[in-house]
């Protein structure tokens, strides 16, 4: 397995690609006894077993720094939203209240608000019922390495 990345040393990912030469790479196959081949087969496998675990590490150390900084900023933006609503609705209350009592006008403000949070909550519980937990993807991955580890050739 090859990555464009594997050579970049700013790469985190990188570092985990990094491995020591496979073992009995200076000895040719015919001076290996079956017993020493099977050994450097069982090194090897344990050796990228730890790559693919220091990868997926990486990896998700890496998808989860950027995650975080676009959650800082999600934040922010849905604060800044959020203030911006207050003051809106503030503004729709006052100019009702040129024409109507300044309760009946926060009220009326208040029942709209009322009905899209309402809204927003049943969409919202509707999509969260099609969330997987499961991740698909990850269990055919493995089910797949599975079925090769027990049969590598076919």
């Amino acid at each position: 397995m090859t990555s464009p990345y594997r050579n970049d040393p700013a790469d985190p990912v990188a570092a985990a690609w990094a491995a020591d030469e496979p073992s009995g790479a200076g000895k040719p196959v015919e001076e290996r006894s079956l017993g020493e081949i099977i050994g450097n087969i069982s090194d090897d496998l344990s050796q990228l077993f730890r790559q693919e675990v220091a990868l997926a590490k990486a990896e998700i150390q890496q998808e989860a720094t950027k995650a975080g900084k676009a959650a800082g900023m999600l934040g922010g933006a849905g604060f800044a939203s959020y203030l911006a609503v207050v003051l809106l609705s503030f503004a729709v209350v006052f100019g009702l209240s040129n024409v109507m009592d300044p309760g009946w006008a926060a009220l009326i403000v208040a029942v709209i608000w009322g009905a899209i949070g309402a809204v927003l909550f049943v969409n919202g519980r509707k999509k969260l019922k099609t969330v997987d937990p499961v991740p698909r993807r990850t269990t055919e991955t493995l089910k797949e390495d599975a079925r090769w580890l027990k049969n590598p050739t076919g």
